[in-house]
C-alpha cells in the first residue's frame, strides 16, 4: 500500500502525528509517497498514493466553534477521484465537530474517506498507533 501525507500544523503537533503515523505505516510495510503541507500538496505523491491521509489541527474556542484548520485549503486540493483518503485532526481539549468537517472537506475532493481520527496532543504515540492500526485494518479489509 502506499499513501502521501498532507499536513498543516501550527506547533508541530500534527506534523508530529503525521511523521509518528508514517514510521508505523512503514513497519506494516507501506509505502509513504511523500509527506508535504495541505497548501503546498506534493502532487506527484497524491497520484503515485493509493490512499490520501490529510491531517490538520483544529482551532477555535475551548468549548465551542472548534473547526479544522486550513479546510478552505482542502477544497484547493487537486480532484482526488478513485482515491481512497483518511482525516486526522489533533486537539488540546476538545475536538468538537472538527473532524466530520475535516472528512467531509477531504470528501469533496472526489476522494473515498474511509474514516479518521482525532488525536489528542497529550495522546500523540497512542493515537497515532490507532490511527495506523485502523488504516492498516481498514484497507486490508477492503483488499481481502
Amino acid at each position: 500500500m502506499k499513501a502521501a501525507i498532507l499536513v498543516e500544523s501550527l506547533t508541530g503537533n500534527t506534523w508530529t502525528a503525521a511523521e509518528k503515523t508514517a514510521d508505523l505505516l512503514a513497519q506494516e510495510r507501506w509505502t509513504i509517497t511523500g509527506l508535504s503541507k495541505v497548501k503546498q500538496p506534493d502532487l506527484v505523491s497524491i497520484q503515485e498514493a493509493d490512499v490520501v491521509l490529510v491531517g490538520t489541527w483544529v482551532h477555535g474556542a475551548f468549548v465551542f466553534g472548534q473547526a479544522p484548520w486550513a479546510v478552505n485549503g482542502i477544497a484547493n486540493l487537486p480532484a482526488m477521484r478513485g482515491k481512497k483518503a483518511a482525516a486526522f485532526c489533533t486537539f488540546a481539549l476538545h475536538p468538537g465537530s472538527s473532524l466530520d468537517k475535516l472528512t467531509s472537506a477531504v470528501g469533496e475532493t472526489g476522494a473515498y474517506v474511509i474514516g479518521g481520527l482525532a488525536i489528542s496532543r497529550s495522546k500523540l504515540d497512542e493515537h497515532s498507533e490507532q490511527f495506523a492500526s485502523r488504516l492498516v485494518e481498514a484497507l486490508d479489509t477492503a483488499s481481502a
